[in-house]
């Protein structure tokens, strides 16, 4: 069995309001995928709270994610969280993004930030010799990095209800349930096909002890659940 070892970084989950309309993205995070490639073998994570509204630019800091953790995380291909088919970022153009099935809109948003990939990409691949492909949610390596996001975002969620004394909504990445451990928050699919895939987040602070956490069905967008996280008194 081939040992490619994949690098891919996606940002998951997010601060809800009272009509669970999504606020803000709660975390992103790097990870490196290997055989079996059911979960990541070393991740890189950070809280960023960004508007939702600008979730396209985070796809630039993601990137960036990656090139900082292959200086210790050595990989063999980077899966970028943009779905081109795998087309190699270094490729991407203006020409060939006028020849996709994006909107206007969405064309408009991907011009803006594509000299920043494009860059990155090929320091990414002057550095480390690697190509950086446009993927996007074909990549097994995204889906679990958008996994352990969500589970690292769990414990960013609990610290913000903790420090502001009253519940968070934290809606979760898309068909995933959340278990949690001792000193450990698990993101698991529930997607068939991705029964054994999971993200992983380490408590170290025991933040979830200070909490009262109660997952739920979201009810305004089908196929995502959401966590309710109460601060103990």
């Amino acid at each position: 069995m081939g040992r490619l070892r994949i690098v891919a970084a996606d940002s998951g989950a997010a601060v809800l309001n009272e009509r669970f309309v999504p606020l803000q993205v709660v975390a992103a995070c790097a990870v490196l995928v290997e055989p079996p490639y059911r979960e990541a073998a070393s991740a890189l994570a950070e809280p960023i709270f960004s508007k939702a509204e600008n979730g396209h630019e985070l796809v630039v800091h993601e990137l960036e994610m990656c090139m900082s953790f292959l200086k210790t995380a050595p990989a063999d291909v980077v899966h970028l969280d943009m779905s081109f088919g795998g087309l190699s970022v270094e490729e991407l153009s203006p020409l060939s993004l006028s020849q996709t099935h994006l909107g206007v809109k969405a064309r408009g948003h991907v011009l803006r930030i594509l000299p920043k990939l494009r860059k990155t990409a090929l320091d990414i691949k002057r550095t480390h010799n690697i190509d950086v492909l446009a993927i996007g949610k074909e990549s097994v390596p995204v889906r679990i990095a958008e996994l352990t996001a969500g589970a690292h975002a769990t414990l960013y969620a609990a610290e913000k209800a903790v420090k502001e004394t009253k519940t968070t909504l934290l809606g979760l990445p898309t068909r995933c349930s959340v278990k949690l451990g001792e000193g450990e928050v698990t993101l698991e699919s529930l997607l068939p096909a991705e029964h054994d895939m999971a993200g992983h987040a380490s408590d170290e602070s025991r933040i979830l002890q200070r909490v009262h956490v109660s997952e739920m069905p979201n009810p305004c967008a089908r196929g995502f659940r959401l966590l309710e996280i109460t601060p103990k008194t």
